[in-house]
């Protein structure tokens, strides 16, 4: 995956690492990492597991602020232990995405991640949910960038026109409602 480039076409420092336990996990990251750099949001992607390169993991995550990283996405299915594991050697946002994987079908995965330990907070989006997990960290970087807090106001913006069209083909069709809906612009 390229570097992000922003509007200028400079490539941006990295922000965002994308951490999978397995590149079996990066056909499912590459959502998170393609709408991040589409932002202008530098990202870095790396393979590190938790239990094959556990120091590799650790060593990552203990350095991470250092090299310019504000977020950290952690990609892990099974046992899961990945995001809880960098969570707990450092002090930057982690949010995990369980992967819908093996015979539980990613229960495991997200009851892994959701029942971490008082004291080591992972954030946790839904099953596969790698877009989320781009929009969450784009919400933490947004406290401070204006650039990308308009991106993803722009972002619900497009979303909320997209649900009031599809209101309006449903009224056009004598299914839906006559009007914009509830909270919409007048």
């Amino acid at each position: 995956m390229p570097a992000a480039r922003g509007e200028s076409g400079v490539v941006e420092r990295a922000r965002v690492a994308i951490v999978v336990g397995s590149d079996s996990d990066l056909p499912l990251m590459k959502e998170a990492y393609d709408l991040l750099t589409s932002w202008g949001v530098g990202c870095r992607v790396l393979v590190a597991s938790a239990h094959r390169t556990p120091e590799d993991a650790v060593s990552f995550a203990r350095g991470a602020r250092e090299q310019g990283f504000e977020v950290v996405i952690a990609c892990a299915g099974l046992a899961a232990h990945l995001p809880g594991v960098l969570a707990a050697h450092t002090t930057l946002p982690v949010i995990a995405v369980p992967r819908a994987a093996g015979s539980l079908g990613g229960l495991d995965a997200l009851l892994s991640i959701v029942q971490m330990p008082p004291g080591v907070p992972v954030a946790c989006v839904g099953l596969d949910a790698a877009k989320n997990a781009a929009l969450l960290a784009a919400s933490i970087l947004a406290v401070n960038d204006a650039a990308v807090r308009e991106r993803l106001e722009s972002f619900r913006r497009e979303q909320a026109a997209a649900v009031r069209e599809k209101n309006a083909r449903l009224a056009g069709w004598g299914m839906g409602p006559a009007g914009p809906g509830p909270g919409a612009p007048a």
